[in-house]
């Protein structure tokens, strides 16, 4: 719970505020950019929800259940609505944002795919292992493969595993992070996971680093790419680069050749973003030629 007594003094004026414990995770940022921005390394309230907006309302309790620390709460302590997360991200898509973000992962985001009929759910990295999310996603049919995209955004995978016997997925360079791993990808080969499911690994922001496509429309990056409300395009993020940055550019780079589209970039850090296929393929080969001037 949000606590009062350390609320920011940069908050706008309302009811809505962010206290001082938050991380600057920026996951409140990217989840209601325009609720949410940033001061001297933490998230304030910048704007007030609109009090006749459902909508923004509904924004903020999303941004306040994803927070890690939960440090986004109201002064008036009002009681959060129904069940929010995990949040379908398009209606009918079966992709769903799970909320309850890691402290573990820096509040990195966590998706879960329904696919019922299909090779099973699956889960992209981890949130929090909470009932909130875990029995939600039993009723949908469980999990049947996790599919880690790096080291950093493991966090409570290993109980997800557990507790629906799950497959789980993970490149053997980070595979330290998750010993409990059921299966292993190597080299940087594409793999195809199930039908539909393909695996590319993206070595850069570390030597493990994977993207995960799905049915040529949703591409779950990890920290690899992200979109930035910022640039107003897609981003990589130089700055928390723990492998190699020209080795990022030329993962990026062969993603951008290999002839997959996608409409959706999901990440674990940064903005998600929707658009039409060939603009974000046209995006992502001009960030790949801005990382190259920046190398």
């Amino acid at each position: 719970m949000a606590r009062i007594e350390l609320r920011h003094p940069k908050n706008e004026d309302g009811d809505w505020f962010v206290d001082t414990r938050c991380i600057d995770c920026g996951t409140c940022r990217d989840v209601a950019p325009h609720l949410f921005g940033a001061v001297a390394g933490q998230s304030v309230v910048r704007r007030q929800p609109d009090p006749a907006s459902a909508a923004e309302t509904t924004d903020a309790w999303l941004a306040a259940q994803a927070c890690p620390t939960t440090s986004i709460g109201t002064l008036s302590r009002r009681r959060r609505p129904g069940r929010l997360s995990p949040f379908e991200i398009e209606p009918g898509s079966g992709v769903f944002d799970c909320g309850y973000c890691s402290e573990d992962s820096f509040g990195a985001s966590a998706w879960f795919v329904r696919r019922p009929g299909a090779d099973g759910n699956l889960l992209i990295d981890s949130p929090r292992f909470t009932a909130a999310v875990a029995d939600p996603m039993a009723e949908m049919g469980g999990i049947a493969h996790i599919l880690l995209t790096h080291r950093d955004d493991v966090a409570d995978a290993a109980r997800y595993a557990e507790r629906f016997g799950a497959r789980v997925w993970v490149h053997e360079d980070d595979r330290r992070a998750a010993p409990f791993a059921t299966d292993v990808l190597r080299g940087t080969a594409e793999t195809e996971i199930a039908p539909g499911l393909v695996a590319l690994p993206v070595p850069g922001h570390t030597r493990g680093s994977v993207v995960y496509l799905l049915d040529d429309r949703y591409l779950f990056t990890g920290d690899s790419l992200a979109w930035s409300h910022e640039r107003a395009d897609l981003t990589a993020f130089r700055g928390a680069c723990w492998y190699s940055w020209p080795v990022q550019a030329d993962s990026l780079e062969r993603l951008a050749t290999s002839g997959r589209r996608f409409a959706w970039v999901l990440p674990g850090h940064g903005a998600r973003t929707h658009g039409d296929p060939t603009e974000l393929h046209d995006r992502l080969v001009g960030l790949v030629a801005r990382m190259r001037r920046a190398a």
